[in-house]
């Protein structure tokens, strides 16, 4: 009798808290551009706004949209090129780029294609994954400029831009596997058919701007098919993810 093969896997790799720690140093500096973004554009001109009201303004774009950016398009006309730019403007990543060894091992162990996809900006994602070393791991590097539906950003967790990009890359769903460290991503991909893997070890915060402490026991929802506290432990969970 012949055992069918099982097909090899699509891995979908975010890239911040997923494959290094940016709450370390990286989220911070671009919490700070960012405040001073938004301060400026809801200004009058003369006086950034307040903190207050930049905060309000982040966290309930963020709430709402899945992304700031969305919200600060949405109601304040902002280029997102400019915004991008400006928010991962961050000098020498190697200073503020802290991550574990032995991630180019374990994409080179892992069965089956990887594809970056992240809503951080291409050329700060780049950098990043230079600075990890591995870029040549990747079949593709999907960044937010990438995530466009009818010319319009549509980032994570948005199912529409994830089903476009499903039939632009000819992907089963079923053979898909994201791996990420942000529930609602997890959950609308699970909604299309994807596995899920969520990565724990890097999460410090429940709120975009670093002030609400994560619940001290985070069960796993049923949407995710595997907890792990660091992507090295995904070679161990394989089982569970075919």
């Amino acid at each position: 009798m012949t055992v069918s093969k099982l097909p090899s896997p699509v891995w979908l790799f975010d890239l911040d808290n997923t494959l290094h720690d940016a709450s370390h140093a990286i989220f911070p500096a671009i919490s700070a551009n960012m405040n001073t973004y938004i301060a400026r554009v809801l200004g009058d001109g003369t006086t950034p706004a307040s903190q207050d009201a930049v905060n309000a303004a982040r966290v309930g774009y963020w709430k709402r949209y899945g992304a700031t950016l969305l919200g600060m398009i949405r109601h304040h006309q902002v280029d997102a090129a400019d915004f991008l730019r400006r928010t991962h403007d961050l000098g020498a990543l190697s200073e503020l780029v802290r991550f574990e060894r032995g991630l180019s091992r374990l994409l080179r162990r892992l069965p089956g294609q990887k594809i970056l996809l992240t809503n951080a900006p291409t050329v700060y994602s780049g950098g990043v994954v230079r600075h990890l070393g591995l870029q040549r791991h990747f079949a593709h590097h999907i960044a937010i400029e990438d995530m466009r539906v009818h010319g319009r950003l549509r980032p994570k967790p948005s199912k529409l831009m994830l089903r476009r990009l499903l039939r632009k890359h000819g992907l089963v769903p079923r053979r898909c596997i994201l791996v990420e460290d942000t529930l609602v991503n997890l959950k609308h991909a699970k909604q299309l058919g994807l596995r899920t893997a969520w990565v724990t070890q890097y999460l410090r915060y429940a709120d975009p701007i670093g002030k609400a402490p994560l619940p001290k026991m985070v069960k796993r929802p049923a949407y995710v098919d595997v907890k792990v506290k660091s992507v090295l432990q995904l070679p161990l969970r394989l089982q569970r993810l075919r």
